[in-house]
């Protein structure tokens, strides 16, 4: 079946209820033909980690929203609710989620994506709280990474979201303190941190690629609306901008 705006594959995005990030990236990184439809992750819990824990105990709930669009995939971008629930239980939910469409999540297109690269040793570029830095670090240790260097960014008390509120030249100013780590890869942590500007200026520290949440998300989900297996050429494509820096310098006027 072939829809008039998606041609080349539907992709259903999961988002937190107030992240203002993943739409305006997800628009600029989809390639023409493809399309999404996005829900939201919802909670009334207070704080934080409680929020991202119960995204994942609604999951069900969350994916009904498409009801029976024709989905090719899930995109499940939302990372902090990964480091809480730990690996196990974000497996678990992929295999019962997979069986309408593939189920991707924001950490394990992460986790692929430095696979693909063949690094081992990274450094984390973190935006969160020190207690959600602290999970992310063991959550990629856990899936067998090597966390040699994390820069925690300093982030706008006053706003509405200290992450969502991040300035578009915020990451790559952290970028600049990765020099010398001796990493193979470095991620710009969470889906809610404007990070596409600071991949195209800094694609690479010293040599380790850059990456971000929703790029690496993008990249193996289009992997699987395609049909293909992900590849290390077509993320770095991803990577240089290729596919999609003239779609940013349109979104954003420069």
């Amino acid at each position: 079946m072939s829809l008039a705006y998606a041609r080349n594959g539907l992709l259903g995005v999961l988002t937190p209820q107030a992240n203002t990030t993943v739409e305006p990236e997800f628009s600029i990184l989809l390639p023409p033909g493809a399309a999404m439809l996005t829900a939201r992750l919802v909670s009334n819990k207070p704080k934080l980690n409680d929020r991202l824990v119960d995204y994942v105990a609604g999951l069900e709930a969350s994916c009904a929203q498409f009801a029976n669009a024709p989905l090719g995939a899930f995109a499940f971008a939302c990372t902090g609710s990964s480091y809480l629930v730990g690996p196990k239980a974000e497996d678990e939910a992929v295999a019962r989620l997979s069986a309408r469409a593939p189920f991707i999540t924001a950490g394990r297109a992460v986790c692929e994506a430095f696979t693909a690269l063949g690094a081992k040793r990274i450094g984390l570029v973190s935006p969160y709280p020190p207690d959600l830095t602290e999970a992310s670090a063991a959550y990629w240790t856990a899936r067998g990474f090597e966390v040699a260097r994390i820069i925690s960014m300093a982030t706008p008390g006053a706003a509405f979201h200290p992450i969502y509120a991040l300035a578009e030249g915020d990451a790559s100013a952290a970028l600049a303190a990765m020099q010398g780590a001796g990493v193979e890869a470095v991620i710009l942590l969470g889906t809610g941190m404007p990070s596409l500007g600071a991949i195209l200026a800094t694609p690479d520290v010293e040599g380790a690629p850059v990456i971000s949440c929703n790029l690496a998300l993008i990249w193996r989900a289009m992997a699987a609306l395609r049909g293909e297996a992900p590849d290390v050429a077509s993320l770095r494509r991803w990577i240089s901008g290729a596919e999609w820096r003239g779609r940013y310098a349109e979104r954003l006027g420069v």
